[in-house]
């Protein structure tokens, strides 16, 4: 049977659990938070005296860390180009008889917790006054434009494993941005930060039970997309990341560099989180599997330990590239 022929009848045996896994992970908007419980309300007198402390405690907070916020912020206003990508995915179907299908109300919703992240970091760069806002509105254009190729292909399988991976790292990075923010004394972004990282955990533990319902129904397959999607390594989503006159990209591995030399996201913690998804699902007593799947399940027992070795060696610049979205005024 062809290999997408499989992945289909899996998504649809699955679709019925699909209702479960969102109310178990998924929360209804009239109960979730929203930016404006955040962020100064324009309804009161009060707002400009909010904005304006909010702009003092902003002030301690370092380029580096302005950088990151940014690169986070654009990478969560790319949520339109994350959704149409998944309802591309096979068995996720949004058309004719299809619109109530379980996957596309999964990542309809998914999608909506998410535009939540980007609009309140959004805001807060707008009233600190720390970044050039133009700037980072036509990085964000670029990056929805260029559009982004994670490497998943309409590949379920692939994406869920990408998915399970993603959240948690992003989860790492915005508690860590929170942590750091807290410290400077600035507890209103620290908190937001946090809560953010909450939503992301909520969708990796939902991502990462996809993967170990699949593995219970095709073990083979799943094995096998799991080694292939790490052997390409998991890129982020911000990947194509420019600035204005830059280059597909071409921001991203400065950006990469001010993170991991901030200590918001490093190659330590790409280790840490396979190590997480090796563990929880279980690949060492997964059972009936072909030849190429116990081959890939070898590969991906072993990879953490050599990947350890890498980011042991790994050296990133420390010297600070001066991005156009953050006038340099030091690091944190």
């Amino acid at each position: 049977m062809p290999i997408k022929n499989i992945r289909l009848e899996v998504m649809q045996a699955l679709e019925p659990q699909v209702e479960g896994f969102m109310e178990s992970f998924l929360i209804k908007p009239e109960n979730i938070w929203q930016p404006t419980d955040f962020l100064p309300n324009s309804e009161k007198d009060t707002f400009l005296q909010e904005v304006k402390e909010l702009r003092e405690e902003s002030k301690d907070l370092g380029y580096d860390f302005w950088v990151t916020m940014v690169a986070d912020t654009i990478t969560e206003e790319a949520l339109p180009t994350y959704e149409s990508w998944l309802m591309d995915v096979v068995g996720i179907d949004q058309h004719g008889d299809h619109k109530t299908n379980g996957w596309a109300k999964w990542v309809r919703a998914w999608t909506a917790e998410e535009n939540r992240h980007g609009d309140v970091l959004n805001k807060y760069l707008y009233l600190s006054g720390r970044v050039n806002m133009r700037e980072v509105e036509l990085t964000t254009q670029h990056l929805i434009s260029d559009g982004f190729d994670i490497g998943t292909d309409r590949d379920p399988y692939k994406n869920f494993v990408y998915t399970s991976f993603q959240e948690l790292a992003t989860n790492i990075s915005h508690k860590r941005v929170g942590q750091m923010a807290k410290k400077k004394g600035n507890v209103l972004l620290g908190k937001m930060c946090t809560i953010i990282a909450g939503d992301e955990m909520r969708h990796h533990l939902a991502y990462r039970e996809f993967v170990k319902t699949i593995f219970s129904e095709d073990p083979s397959g799943m094995m096998i997309a799991f080694a292939e999607m790490m052997k390409k390594k998991i890129v982020m989503p911000a990947h194509f990341l420019r600035e204005s006159g830059g280059t597909i990209g071409s921001a991203f591995e400065n950006f990469s560099n001010c993170a991991q030399r901030l200590g918001v996201y490093t190659a330590q913690d790409y280790v840490d989180i396979l190590s997480k998804l090796n563990a929880f699902w279980e690949l060492e007593g997964i059972r009936s599997l072909n030849e190429e799947a116990e081959k890939a399940r070898e590969y991906l027992i072993k990879l953490p330990a050599r990947l350890e070795r890498i980011a042991e060696r790994m050296k990133f610049p420390q010297d600070q590239y001066h991005f156009k979205w953050v006038e340099a005024n030091g690091a944190l």
